[in-house]
């Protein structure tokens, strides 16, 4: 294992080494800028070259694909990361979760929730992505969609009671959805989750439509409304961290 992890750490040096020069640069100057044998670097730079991490062209080594897909993973989690400190942030100042979700490729996504012992987030006891019209988050983003992509979303996830208080059909969310202002945030009574209410806030950024939701358990009902108050101030402080992030 040490002798592995040593390769391992070698092989990095001589990627950093070859990262540095945007132009490429030979193995015996990369060698001599990792701090490596020049026997061992040839033997490294043929394996990275093998794997797709290198590139040899024209007597220089430059990076290859598999090393910029490195760096587009790195990104990506640093974009994640970004979220879940939002979302951190938005959770102890409102003292409820919060989940962040998206409406992307026709589906909807939960790109990230926030929550603590003390204040749990509702259990997923139906698919998410299949029950938009029965909570906040979907009801949320389906109203910020056109007619014809809710229509496509309807046809494939059919409008169905998941418990009593669920919307009846497809005309009544309809009618819902057209009486409601889009900025306004979506307030949801147990009609996913017996027990839970829940309350959404939209956020467009570009073609994207997104939203930031929270939920109490429905004895805490009387703290809704001035917990989304709170949570649409802190969104607008934040929407640029979340508008960066939103592609993830």
């Amino acid at each position: 294992m040490p002798t592995l992890i040593g390769s391992v750490q070698r092989a990095l040096r001589l990627l950093e080494a070859a990262g540095s020069h945007s132009g490429g640069a030979p193995a015996k100057q990369l060698a001599r800028e990792a701090g490596l044998p020049l026997p061992t670097a040839y033997h490294l730079l043929r394996t990275l070259t093998h794997e797709g991490y290198l590139r040899r062209q024209s007597g220089v080594f430059v990076l290859g694909d598999a090393a910029g897909r490195l760096a587009g993973g790195g990104l990506q989690q640093k974009r994640r990361s970004m979220i879940l400190d939002s979302l951190a942030h938005f959770r102890d100042t409102v003292g409820a979760p919060v989940y962040f979700a998206v409406f992307r490729e026709g589906e909807i996504e939960i790109v990230g929730v926030s929550d603590t012992p003390a204040n749990p987030v509702c259990e997923e006891w139906a698919d998410v992505r299949a029950t938009g019209h029965a909570h906040a988050i979907g009801q949320c983003l389906l109203g910020q969609l056109d007619e014809k992509t809710r229509k496509d979303y309807y046809e494939r996830h059919p409008v169905e009671s998941i418990t009593p208080y669920t919307v009846r059909d497809v005309h009544a969310l309809e009618q819902r959805i057209g009486s409601r202002e889009r900025t306004q945030p979506v307030i949801e009574r147990q009609e996913y989750a017996l027990g839970t209410v829940c309350a959404a806030i939209p956020i467009t950024v570009g073609d994207i439509a997104a939203t930031v939701a929270i939920s109490l358990p429905l004895h805490q009902e009387e703290r809704l409304l001035s917990a989304v108050d709170r949570l649409r101030s802190e969104v607008g402080a934040l929407l640029s961290t979340l508008s960066f992030s939103i592609s993830i």
